[in-house]
């Protein structure tokens, strides 16, 4: 049976990426050459599959390929074609202590291609509060997500944001679209346990190395979000959600202003116990709140656009989506 590497390479390649299948299969026909990688796969504590073992190690790959100083690896990421057990294998045993540094960190994806489910799930919140937005983001990275309103949407035919935004964001839609209605965000605020500051070069590099090789309109969308964060930059605390998010439930909200708690992808690696607090906190709330998620299913088989409603507490999975937003499966 194949391990984290292999596994994950199955998913990949249904997801869309031949290339980073390729890696990633590579990967683990040649973790023998790279001892201190393997022992961290083989004695990983935690669920190699929640805790996204198989991306850390592809984004550990992309940042040495962007690197530049293995010109074999570098020339297999510029074609995307070549003898990946010997490029792949050769650079993991030449790096393996870089490698099984990097992951032993949360992956950073920060994806803006899934700031489109969270707008459409905000014109679905403004048909049932009709009030302007404050958007509180658990698990923030660098905030990009934060800066939605400052990006273009086309959905389905239905458009929002700015148009002139250097940030398009067009996912394939299957089902009807959703309904037009004004989203207006008057202020935004995130924590994250290690945020990512926009302006600082070696977090530019981590982000641009957790997007596929193989997708360079994904990757040019990013560099246009991290100018924008660069203009805008959201505001991140550094804190554990379970210290900050209560304090900021507890502080009122402006009247006539509902409060949106959005997640994407953030959860998962969060314990139980947390995810447990994460709902009982806002259960508790007595003004307009809601919560907006896109998170893998417990079964990790999809992944759910969810909103949920406060203080009634009603749940609406509204969407089904691609892991990074290529693709949005409308319920409404």
């Amino acid at each position: 049976m194949p391990g984290p590497l292999g596994q994950h390479a199955l998913v990949v390649r249904d997801l869309g990426s031949a290339f980073v299948a390729a890696v990633l299969g590579a990967g683990e026909r040649q973790l023998a050459r790279a001892p201190l990688t393997a022992a961290l796969i083989a004695d990983w504590p935690g669920d190699a599959a929640a805790d996204a073992l198989a991306m850390r190690f592809n984004g550990a790959l992309h940042a040495l390929a962007r690197r530049g100083d293995d010109p074999m690896l570098g020339a297999l990421y510029a074609t995307r074609n070549g003898d990946f057990d010997t490029v792949i294998g050769s650079a993991m045993a030449a790096a393996d202590g870089f490698i099984a540094d990097w992951m032993q960190h949360p992956p950073q994806t920060n994806e803006v291609g899934r700031a489109g489910a969270v707008m459409a799930a905000l014109m679905t919140l403004r048909g049932l509060y009709d009030l302007p937005v404050e958007l509180l983001e658990l698990g923030a990275s660098a905030g990009l997500n934060l800066n939605l309103g400052h990006y273009a949407y086309d959905l389905a035919g239905v458009r929002a944001g700015r148009s002139d935004s250097p940030v398009r964001i067009a996912p394939e839609w299957r089902g009807s679209p959703p309904v037009a209605r004004p989203v207006e965000i008057v202020a935004t605020r995130g924590v994250d346990l290690r945020p990512l500051a926009a302006a600082d070069h070696r977090a530019r590099e981590r982000l641009m190395a957790y997007v596929w090789a193989d997708e360079p309109e994904r990757a040019e969308r990013l560099r246009h979000a991290l100018a924008i964060a660069g203009d805008v930059p959201p505001q991140i605390a550094c804190d554990d959600i379970l210290r900050w998010l209560p304090a900021e439930l507890a502080r009122r909200p402006d009247k006539g202003v509902c409060r949106v708690v959005i997640h994407t992808m953030a959860l998962q690696y969060c314990s139980p116990a947390t995810r447990a607090a994460v709902t009982e906190a806002m259960a508790a709330s007595d003004y307009p709140l809601a919560r907006i998620g896109f998170e893998w299913t417990d079964a990790r088989d999809a992944v759910h656009l969810t909103l949920t409603t406060y203080p009634d507490g009603i749940v609406r999975h509204l969407a089904t989506c691609h892991a990074y937003g290529h693709w949005i499966d409308w319920h409404g």
